[in-house]
């Protein structure tokens, strides 16, 4: 039995409002897999979580903290719709390092604590069940060599933890929107795991699944 780990985006579960045709297909896709493997999702804030970061940064005397406690309760109502959708018995795994005891093949997760997004979350979730590798779900196809949104932004398909650090760089703050996060991306070089960033088309996730080539970056 495989353990998987898959960091799924809140702009993936929320892009602007809930994508049910999105999440049937997923959760389709992995009650399939789930028969022979088992899954760890941990939900972002995505959307959510900005919107409130936003509108708390009007607020004087607002701190990073805050911010990233609003965050972290986006990533919990994203977790809810996950755990409702998937009837997970078990309650939305809060702490990646405790003990989890369930033989549930499918549980849910969301964020921890202030100073990392939930893919860092993920790394540590990797770390207590044995997986070897997280797959990230966002709305982005690969990792590229500078910001897509900017124009002439290359593809990269594979890249070792230290380069991509030098793309995402070493310091968090609230909201950062990275392929990675830089707390995340040193702790996973660390443990030696690998990633999977893949867009959020489904055909594309079971690929990576069955082992065939993929769409997306592979980071080692």
């Amino acid at each position: 039995m495989k353990k998987i780990v898959i960091s799924l985006g809140g702009s993936v579960i929320i892009p602007d409002e809930v994508d049910t045709k999105f999440l049937k297909k997923f959760k389709k896709l992995i009650d399939k897999y789930s028969k022979k493997d088992r899954f760890i999702i941990i939900c972002g804030g995505g959307k959510l979580a900005r919107k409130l970061q936003n509108e708390a940064r009007k607020i004087k005397g607002t701190t990073h903290k805050d911010l990233d406690w609003l965050g972290i309760y986006a990533t919990r109502i994203n977790a809810l719709t996950l755990k409702k959708l998937f009837k997970v018995k078990k309650e939305i795994i809060i702490d990646p390092t405790e003990k989890i005891i369930s033989d549930e093949r499918v549980l849910i997760a969301a964020g921890w604590k202030p100073g990392f997004s939930t893919d860092y979350d993920a790394v540590i979730l990797a770390k207590n069940i044995g997986a070897s590798i997280v797959v990230n779900m966002t709305n982005v196809d690969y990792v590229y060599d500078k910001d897509p949104k900017l124009g002439g932004a290359k593809p990269i398909k594979e890249i070792e933890w230290k380069m991509l650090r030098k793309l995402v760089g070493s310091k968090w703050k609230p909201g950062l929107n990275m392929p990675f996060d830089p707390i995340a991306s040193k702790e996973a070089e660390k443990l030696g795991l690998k990633a999977a960033i893949v867009g959020k088309d489904i055909g594309n996730l079971e690929r990576f699944l069955k082992g065939k080539k993929f769409k997306g970056t592979l980071v080692r």
